[in-house]
């Protein structure tokens, strides 16, 4: 088992679940052969709806399962997700990212909301250059914080600032500055449809380590019974630094998951596949993203 393999079991470990068939991006920026310019693992949002209640008939996991795919729900969520990219960087080999992303949600008024989220991301990073070796370790903490209604109307929204920090333990793991940015997300919930979007933009460092990227995640789920659901959240990422042919990021693709229950635990658990139509150079062909998520009642 390699070091990345072994985060992963650990991680599963201590959650208590199997990791089976059951993603929010991780995915890292284009590797630069000839300025050797970092990796930088960007974040993944798990899409997450109200505080759930219990009905017969499966009513409980059903409100659970809204509470999953909504990022601003009254619920603390804690996801694991891993992201493995496939025909990464200038040899064409996998990275693979995983990022525990806990979401902690505050009341401060009984009018609002504020839910703090962490991704860190842990990268298994191949070798992008003949004079630098392959790494594993710690990426970009990115911190955000959402200042949300406690009772939203039809569009459920959220924003604030998205922080950078500096954390990466390698030179290709991440750009080692301070940074910050502007964070916001929508959805709305109609029938068993599930749709909306969150976006950030972060700047950080000067001169040579600069970050200026965007990230943008559509989601969409369709909820089915017993827990079931269909979904797609591709995360589509702009470099605003690099060439024009270099920029952006595009993918496509979807999954399945469910939400279920181990003992009292609900626990979400999705799979999805997606195919970068638009990438850079060096960036990965295609992406399969697999997510564990545990659901707490608020504080």
């Amino acid at each position: 088992m390699n070091r990345f393999g072994a985060a992963v079991a650990g991680a599963a470990l201590v959650l208590g679940v199997s990791a089976g068939v059951a993603a929010a991006q991780a995915t890292a920026e284009k590797p630069k052969p000839k300025a050797r310019k970092p990796a930088i693992a960007t974040a993944v949002v798990a899409p997450k709806a109200e505080a759930p209640t219990t009905e017969a008939g499966g009513g409980d996991i059903n409100r659970l399962r809204h509470a999953a795919q909504n990022p601003v729900a009254d619920l603390i969520s804690v996801p694991l997700q891993n992201n493995t990219n496939f025909g990464y960087g200038p040899y064409r080999r996998p990275q693979n990212v995983l990022d525990f992303q806990p979401v902690i949600p505050f009341k401060i008024t009984p009018e609002w909301n504020v839910i703090t989220r962490w991704v860190t991301p842990i990268v298994d990073q191949p070798r992008l250059s003949p004079t630098e070796n392959a790494d594993f370790g710690l990426g970009n903490v990115q911190p955000s914080i959402f200042l949300s209604p406690a009772q939203p109307g039809k569009i459920i929204w959220g924003a604030g600032p998205v922080f950078w920090l500096p954390t990466a333990t390698g030179r290709t793991l991440g750009v080692n500055k301070w940074g910050a940015g502007p964070t916001a997300v929508a959805l709305t919930i109609e029938g068993p449809w599930v749709a909306g979007v969150l976006v950030n933009n972060i700047w950080a460092g000067t001169h040579n380590q600069r970050v200026n990227q965007m990230l943008l995640q559509p989601f969409v789920n369709y909820n089915l019974p017993d827990g079931w659901y269909l979904t797609s959240s591709p995360i589509v990422t702009a470099d605003w630094l690099a060439d024009s042919g270099d920029r952006w990021k595009v993918p496509i693709g979807g999954g399945f998951g469910r939400l279920f229950k181990i003992d009292r635990l609900p626990v979400n658990a999705q799979i999805q596949a997606f195919y970068n139509v638009v990438r850079p150079d060096y960036g990965a062909t295609w992406t399969l993203r697999f997510q564990v998520q545990a659901l707490f009642p608020a504080i």
